[in-house]
């Protein structure tokens, strides 16, 4: 089963909370497998720690406007020149209805806000 993720980029901006989602969006991947933050997260945090790129791994440039019915996890990396890179991870909302069992969509939950060292801390299992 795959774990299906977008990765967005965001501009650091003053009095934007990284808990909560940008306004607009400067570019967009998709990755369809291994997006969870124990895979995907620690990649992206390695990247740019290491300065390296992210090899073996398929990501599709999307057009700004593309939506997916089935990710499980949304990245916003916020940047702007001078500043630190802070990275964001946002569940992709949905439960179950509890009268009828079916899936239901809710909120997005952000489930971790850091630098790319904190993702390394947080999740890298090695």
């Amino acid at each position: 089963m795959s774990t299906r993720a977008q990765i967005r980029f965001a501009t650091r901006e003053s009095g934007q909370s990284f808990s909560e989602k940008p306004n607009a969006i400067h570019a967009q991947f998709y990755r369809h497998h291994d997006g969870y933050p124990e895979g995907l997260g620690v990649d992206i945090a390695n990247s740019f720690i290491n300065q390296c790129p992210i090899n073996g791994r398929s990501w599709e440039i999307e057009d700004l406007d593309t939506k997916h019915g089935d990710l499980e996890y949304i990245y916003y990396i916020w940047q702007a020149p001078g500043k630190e890179t802070f990275i964001s991870i946002f569940e992709v909302g949905f439960g179950r209805c509890d009268s009828c069992g079916s899936e239901t969509w809710g909120e997005d939950k952000c489930i971790f806000v850091g630098s790319p060292r904190d993702i390394i801390d947080k999740y890298n299992q090695l």
